[in-house]
């Protein structure tokens, strides 16, 4: 794999103004659309006016029916999607730019199978210590649990390398696919069908408790990433002159990846496992208008929205009354794509070695 590009594209640096603000308008647009297509269609203009009457700020309410699907079923899954998406897609360039490679996702460091661990055993194993939040809480909670197991086993003489940590990494995503197989092995059918559909990702259970519970943590991560941006961009000339710089690239790397931790826990928990987004939109971003993390993160949480309302919006209306899974539709968009950098990159490196 390659190290991150350092040096600025030629025209890059003025696109980002124009593409932050197109991917800005591409997400309230998708918003606008999200709320208004569906099985009850809600033309955009009573989608407004119904907004404008909560807000005070003049509109009209829809009848009954169009109030309660409005407002008690589209916009609770619309707003989730934008933050589980923004999610995904800044935890994705923070990923990226702490291991100073382009094919790094937010999974390398086990939080995503971590999550998984912890709502397959609930499931298997019929567990309710939280109430109706089992599932959601325990996914969270062995999430951030396996990524601090990753850092720790990873971690050596108060230090830790990018290698040892990719490697802790995959083994100890190994073990949590060992766990999961185990559980499944264990379920019954009924129960082997709620995982399996869980595993795929979704958003039909989308309530506003549930955006109040992932709001926080999404939060306070996009607001934490900006600020580490400058040190991201002196980290990508590789660790020595960062220290050289005046980083330290330990601490760095200990708070950014709670940072992704406590993005990727909060998503996965909400709506499953729904894989790529932090690895297409990020190099996407980086191909178009550079590698500057100032650009890149919040450029990342806003492609990654627009991404996850656009799939979404595609799974809940293309084979209705039926909704495909969320998880599988972004899979089958990054999987080609991440297919084809493989190729792009091998053949502009002249392989490998």
């Amino acid at each position: 794999m390659s190290a991150l590009p350092v040096q600025r594209r030629t025209g890059g640096a003025a696109r980002r103004p124009v593409l932050l603000a197109s991917l800005i308008a591409a997400v309230a647009a998708l918003a606008l659309l999200s709320v208004s297509i569906g099985a009850y269609d809600i033309p955009v203009p009573d989608v407004l006016a119904s907004v404008g009457h909560r807000l005070g700020i003049g509109g009209r309410p829809l009848d009954r029916v169009g109030e309660s699907v409005l407002w008690d079923v589209r916009m609770p899954r619309v707003v989730l999607a934008l933050l589980v998406g923004a999610s995904l897609g800044c935890a994705g360039a923070l990923t990226q730019g702490v291991f100073g490679n382009p094919l790094a996702e937010p999974a390398v460091i086990g939080v995503s199978p971590g999550a998984a661990v912890g709502a397959v055993v609930a499931i298997a194993f019929d567990v309710h210590v939280f109430g109706t939040w089992t599932v959601t809480v325990l996914a969270f909670l062995t999430g951030l649990a396996t990524v601090a197991l990753v850092y720790a086993l990873a971690r050596s003489g108060g230090r830790t390398e990018v290698v040892t940590l990719i490697l802790t990494g995959i083994a100890v995503n190994a073990f949590a696919m060992a766990l999961i197989g185990l559980a499944i092995f264990f379920a019954d059918n009924a129960q082997i069908t709620q995982i399996t559909f869980w595993q795929l990702g979704s958003l039909s259970q989308a309530t506003w408790p549930k955006v109040l519970a992932v709001l926080p943590c999404a939060a306070a991560g996009l607001m934490v990433a900006p600020l580490y941006a400058r040190r991201l961009d002196l980290l990508a000339l590789g660790e020595r002159p960062a220290r050289h710089l005046g980083v330290d690239v330990e601490r760095l790397r200990l708070v950014l990846v709670l940072v992704i931790a406590l993005l990727t826990a909060a998503a996965v928990a909400v709506a499953g496992v729904i894989g790529f987004v932090g690895l297409v939109v990020p190099h996407l971003l980086r191909m178009a208008a550079g590698p500057g993390h100032r650009f890149l993160l919040p450029a990342s949480a806003a492609g990654g929205a627009a991404l996850l309302l656009a799939a979404d919006l595609f799974a809940r209306t293309a084979a209705q009354p039926a909704e495909l899974p969320l998880g599988v539709l972004t899979a089958l968009i990054g999987s080609p794509f991440f297919f084809w950098l493989l190729r792009r990159t091998r053949d502009r490196q002249g392989g490998w070695a």
